[in-house]
């Protein structure tokens, strides 16, 4: 168990060149994709703790994703259908309007650390796209970001156009961006609100486990 905690530590560190390396050992030491898969997530969720509270930074989070990722790459070939837990599905995208991707591209890799697939389908995306996306791919939850005061209004018709499909009970819509807050949120009848891409992945996870 020790190269286990090894790899969440080094994960957290952000210490990407040893990660490969961390990951084979634990592979050749008979350790399961899965079970190494588990230590890097756990590494990650850390990460996005510690980021939500303002004890990381954006620098320090991008590092541990990068991290992550070169992990990933030892272990993609490994997991197969069968022994890799599909936490969930999340459609990511910045609402109709709104050309700011920076934030959502850091929640869809911390969302993605966090052992969720993401479906990101870009910026100033149309409420029915996200439909056709949530669709397309069985979604379990659909993150909006909306970065001005001026594209808050798209959360609305995007909870609408969900209600219209009548899929609205089956998938989660969670909601951020600089201008969001709970209270807009409750307001628009969404299921979530997160103020930072580690809170994004938290109650993404929570969302997708209950």
């Amino acid at each position: 168990m020790e190269i286990l905690k090894k790899i969440a530590e080094t994960l957290y560190d952000g210490n990407e060149d040893a990660m490969p390396g961390l990951v084979q050992e634990a592979i050749e030491n008979g350790f399961s994709a899965q079970e190494v898969l588990d230590a890097m997530m756990a590494g990650m969720a850390i990460v996005g703790d510690e980021f939500s509270r303002d004890e990381l930074y954006i620098p320090e989070v991008l590092c541990s994703c990068h991290a992550m990722m070169e992990g990933s790459k030892v272990l993609k070939p490994l997991l197969t259908d069968q022994d890799a837990k599909a936490l969930g599905t999340v459609i990511l995208g910045s609402v109709q309007g709104d050309m700011h991707d920076i934030g959502k591209n850091l929640v869809g890799m911390m969302l993605e650390g966090r052992g969720l697939k993401v479906i990101d389908i870009g910026i100033d995306v149309p409420p029915e796209k996200f439909v056709e996306a949530a669709i397309g791919n069985n979604a379990d939850i659909v993150a909006c970001s909306a970065l001005l005061t001026t594209t808050m209004p798209e959360i609305s018709k995007i909870e609408k156009a969900f209600v219209d499909a009548g899929i609205r009970d089956k998938v989660k819509i969670m909601i951020g961006g600089a201008p969001i807050t709970q209270d807009f949120c409750d307001r628009m009848e969404c299921d979530a609100y997160a103020k930072d891409a580690g809170g994004a992945a938290t109650l993404a996870v929570k969302m997708c486990e209950n």
